[in-house]
């Protein structure tokens, strides 16, 4: 997944990859290394700054492009992805930290001379010792910096020193004057120079200075412009890997019909995929408050920067030994990946950052969707005020729960489509994506209004809208939004889990229906449901994908026997069903008699996005007070806090960007089955954290951590294991090999 979210950004992306092709191809850059590494600019730097590449960030009137962050963000993503070499991410980013800046005359010159191609470095508060002291009119600028990229090439650094009243000082240095000293130093990347810079005594005029620059600000623009580049070549892990599973044999097989190897390869795009995200969500965070701001830049820290050099070395064991050249591109990622890791200091100090922000906090995902569709709010707004004088007073037939609860209230928000608004009438009303968002947050305004939930239902009723008779939706499907019925799935069996199109159980044709026989397994909520949908094989001739038929079935009918699964946790939510000569009318048939698979596969669509959905559920709740507490040491809390609020938000952010696209038109794509193993990580993640920080209570059972982690392979198992999921992503996304 792309930065880019729009075709222009696309476009952007792939111009600058093109150029790259063009002009810096990785033959022509090794043959630099030595001269990257003193400081000279590659041979297309002129060329490369007069498309205006490098300041699409900058307003016009200083010459730049007049674009977004983001189009910058898809720049450095495109020269990440293609191993651009030279200072690019350290001008740019020095071009959007000298932004942050009063619209002064020294500003204005900073800004027209990065616009019109100068190189530059930027050096952070904490990445150097610069002291400034007060001469009267100007300042006297001395000290080091710590290792900075970019440094030996740049005319100009922007860097920050300290008064002697702690006052941070602003400052554009050119670097060629008698008072500054660059000192290069080999680098671990090859395709940035890196170096030093000592000041002794040079001299600043007051009126040069920059003032209005916010140092949390600066780091956090650095930070998501550096993971950007760190995108790019997670990015290209993922397709030189892929490239290298399609054609590589070995045991006379292709190296990427293995299933180990398609895991790792499925892994590696699930984490370039939140990457991606999460970097997204530090770049647009720019213009939001601070602490927003803050939590964003930490989950980019988190989720890109810190472990690119680890998604790098998992690419290369995927090539084995071929990847461990000095003649193979791999290293060039590897090494530029480490080095951006590094840049960006300690990942526990960002995890301890977060943690402290979202113990008490957290991160907005809200879509700004201004005034538009403002009569359609207002009818949304009307209906949710009326529903909200009634209440629910009658227990739901799906659990003790408060969105399963049966009454007025209820009634009203089922009646008025707004249970599954995207569904077409009477039981929805067709609602946009953009429409869907508005419902969404009428809701959020209204607490005292319960929004309520299908449950199983909501990843069954789809196939009896698409493929039931009108009378079947007409009897079950209202009923069911109101509360009144309570569903099951009857898909899984014995001998039929992640195989599922294994599945014995038998439908036999017989005058005005079908007989079924068979047994089924691990089926939840069984035990109190009125119908199920139920997949049987039709035709135990055809192949086996081919002879399943999809059927909803009264639970209430003579032959169906259910006999509860006790959990590990004590629970018995699951159940074995045996169906015994069980007559289904020919209505109760969805499509054709062989063609239910299409409508299975649907189904666990469905089931796979509600899953996903799941991230909104707070899981770590118990470490957050935990982190909160002020009677507690908080340090490990704080940092495995953050570490799994990093993980969750890149999810959420996953799912913000995909409702972007769906807003602009542009048609799904894959980010429900990243986010479904990505949830399963981040639950096996969850777990041990908030254990540990139970300490001994978790030795009761009532512990409040205990009957959650208990629950969990519900959730892990539920809609195909994580192994099945890569399997997935692996064939159907990345295209490896079945066989």
């Amino acid at each position: 997944m792309s930065l880019a979210l729009t075709p222009e950004q696309r476009e952007l992306s792939e111009s600058v990859a093109q150029f790259a092709a063009r002009r810096a191809p990785v033959s022509a850059t090794r043959e630099s290394f030595d001269l990257l590494a003193q400081g000279r600019l590659p041979s297309w730097w002129e060329e490369f700054v007069a498309n205006g590449f490098h300041a699409v960030h900058l307003p016009e009137n200083y010459g730049g492009q007049g674009g977004a962050l983001l189009d910058a963000a898809c720049v450095l993503e495109a020269a990440g992805r293609t191993s651009l070499p030279g200072p690019l991410l350290p001008t740019v980013a020095t071009g959007a930290v000298a932004l942050l800046a009063e619209p002064t005359p020294s500003a204005t010159a900073l800004l027209t001379r990065l616009a019109a191609g100068d190189a530059a470095a930027l050096a952070l508060p904490g990445d150097s010792t610069f002291t400034a002291r007060d001469d009267g009119h100007r300042w006297s600028i001395n000290g080091d910096s710590d290792l900075i990229a970019g440094i030996c090439a740049a005319t100009t650094a922007l860097v920050c020193a300290v008064s002697d009243r702690g006052d941070h000082i602003w400052l554009a240095i050119d670097t060629t004057h008698p008072a500054a000293a660059v000192e290069s130093v080999r680098g671990t990347d090859l395709l940035t120079d890196l170096g030093r810079l000592r000041l002794a005594d040079y001299p600043v005029e007051k009126t040069d200075v920059l003032n209005g620059i916010d140092a949390r600000r600066a780091e956090y623009l650095a930070t998501a412009l550096t993971a950007s580049v760190a995108v790019g070549i997670t990015q290209w892990c993922v397709e030189a890997a892929t490239a290298h599973l399609r054609t590589r044999e070995q045991f006379g097989k292709l190296i990427g019909t293995f299933q180990a190897l398609q895991h790792s390869a499925a892994m590696l795009l699930v984490n370039s995929e939140l990457a991606s995200a999460a970097t997204w969500d530090a770049v647009r965070a720019a213009s939001e408050p601070i602490d927003q701001h803050a939590m964003a830049a930490a989950g980019a820290a988190l989720m890109a920067v810190a472990p690119c050099p680890d998604l790098a070395l998992d690419t290369l064991t995927m090539f084995g030994a071929i990847g461990f050249t000095w003649e193979h591109d791999l290293h060039l990622y590897w090494r530029r990946a480490t080095s951006l890791s590094a840049s960006i200091g300690d990942r526990n100090r960002w995890a301890k950052r977060l943690g402290e922000l979202t113990a008490t906090g957290e991160r907005d995902f809200s879509v700004d969707l201004g005034e538009a569709e403002s009569a359609f709010r207002a009818r949304i707004a009307e209906t949710l005020e009326e529903a909200a004088a009634l209440s629910n007073d009658g227990p739901g037939r799906q659990g003790d729960y408060e969105h399963f609860a049966t009454g007025a209230q209820r009634t009203a928000i089922a009646d008025a489509g707004l249970i599954a608004p995207h569904w077409p009438p009477p039981w929805g009303i067709d609602a946009s994506p953009l429409q869907q968002l508005i419902i969404d947050e009428e809701f959020g305004k209204r607490p005292s209004v319960v929004r309520p939930s299908l449950g199983i239902a909501e990843w069954i009723l789809p196939s009896l809208i698409k493929a039931g008779s009108k009378e079947l939706q007409q009897q079950l499907i209202t009923p069911t939004q109101r509360g009144e019925l309570a569903w099951c799935q009857l898909f899984s069996e014995p001998g039929a889990g992640s195989d599922l199109a294994a599945l014995a159980t038998r439908a036999t044709k017989v005058d005005g229906g079908w007989r079924i026989h068979g047994h089924k397994i691990w089926t939840s909520s069984a035990h109190r449901a009125d119908y199920g949908a139920l997949l049987a094989r039709t035709d135990p001739t055809a192949p086996k994908h081919r002879g399943i038929g999809y059927f909803i079935i009264d639970m209430r009918s003579p032959g169906i026997e259910v006999q509860p699964i006790k959990q590990a946790s004590g629970e018995q939510e699951f159940n074995e069903v045996f169906l015994d000569d069980v007559f289904v009318p020919d209505g109760m048939l969805l499509g054709e008699p062989t063609g239910g698979w299409a409508l299975a596969i649907a189904t666990m669509a469905e089931e796979r996005s509600a899953i996903s959905g799941y991230v909104q559920y707070d899981r770590a709740a118990p470490l957050r007070r935990s982190a909160a507490a002020p009677d507690r040491p908080r340090e490990d809390a704080l940092r495995e806090l953050g570490e799994l609020d990093a993980y969750a938000n890149a999810i959420k952010a996953l799912g913000v960007r995909e409702t972007i696209r769906l807003l602009d038109g542009q048609a799904s794509g894959a980010a429900s089955s990243i986010a479904k193993v990505a949830m399963n990580v981040l639950l096996r993640r969850t777990f041990p954290a908030t254990l540990g920080s139970a300490g001994r209570s978790a030795m009761a059972a009532e512990s409040d951590v205990v009957q959650p982690y208990l629950r969990v392979p519900a959730e892990l198992i539920g809609g195909g294991t994580k192994e099945i999921q890569l399997n997935i992503i692996a064939q159907m996304i990345l295209g490896l090999p079945r066989k």
